[in-house]
């Protein structure tokens, strides 16, 4: 027997979060009936979750539907186990060649988390940075290019969040327009960068986003010293093999993703080349 009562209003919270993930968007009606509450009851439950940035009510269909920062609740579940078993030996191969540090980094609530560094790796390095280390998102390469290869509903829903944050490097949020500007830059150029001040010399970080077909997995990054490179060059050196690590995570992503699938459905692999050789660890 418990030897507390549980939290009703949290039941009801986790019961919503259930039935919007096993649907394409929802209506206040239909995640009433699907777990028995009035609508009055079920409409404040949404609107907490809209409040809190997991899900947002799309102004054309009024369906409400889950954002990307339900996956901030997995974190310390799977580590995304896809960014160790794939990209790992990727931006290691890459960091062998380029030498400076590579970071993979996703979306978790509202800043972004490494997942994988090869910062110890690095001979280069003078900030060692581990996985579980977090950067904000508008003020981190990896966090601009991520926001700015979102589907739109959900960039709305973080900029939100970030609105109402009280810390400095959130701040920017208050100004929407500047923000969309930078963020319509960065898709252009399809790449971002940022600067950070250090006391030895600034550091500049150059990101891509890493995309699987139209779903946006990550951000892969590239710290270095502006006294050893200067920005312009690193763009010239560092741009095209950063996209090009970036498409191959993608694309073995997808390759991987199909043949799991395949075997829940008791189908037989697929018996073909990797969309690119794996490096080794």
């Amino acid at each position: 027997m418990p030897s507390t009562r549980p939290i009703r209003a949290l039941q009801r919270g986790l019961e919503v979060l259930h039935v919007l993930n096993l649907q394409n968007g929802a209506t206040v009606s239909e995640v009433a009936a699907a777990i028995g509450l009035p609508r009055t009851t079920t409409y404040r439950v949404l609107e907490t979750l809209c409040a809190a940035g997991y899900a947002y009510r799309a102004a054309a269909d009024e369906r409400y539907r889950l954002t990307i920062m339900v996956r901030g609740l997995s974190d310390g579940f799977d580590d995304e186990a896809w960014v160790t078993q794939i990209a790992r030996p990727y931006i290691h191969e890459l960091c062998n060649e380029l030498v400076w540090p590579i970071a993979v980094a996703t979306l978790s609530g509202s800043t972004m988390l490494i997942r994988q560094t090869t910062d110890h790796r690095s001979p280069l390095a003078v900030e060692k940075r581990g996985p579980g280390f977090r950067v904000p998102i508008l003020a981190s390469a990896a966090g601009l290019v991520y926001l700015a290869f979102s589907p739109e509903e959900q960039r709305v829903a973080i900029l939100d969040l970030l609105a109402k944050s009280r810390r400095d490097e959130d701040k920017p949020a208050h100004n929407r327009r500047k923000v969309n500007e930078a963020l319509a830059e960065v898709r252009r150029r399809g790449f971002s960068s940022s600067r950070r001040a250090r006391r030895v010399a600034d550091e500049i970080s150059l990101s891509v986003p890493v995309l699987a077909g139209d779903r946006l997995l990550a951000a892969v990054t590239i710290r270095f010293a502006c006294t050893a490179i200067t920005e312009a060059e690193g763009i010239e050196r560092f741009i095209p093999r950063l996209k090009a690590t970036a498409t191959k995570i993608g694309e073995e992503f997808m390759w991987q993703a199909e043949q799991d699938a395949r075997a829940a459905a008791g189908q037989p692999p697929i018996v073909a080349i990797q969309p690119a050789a794996r490096p080794g660890p």
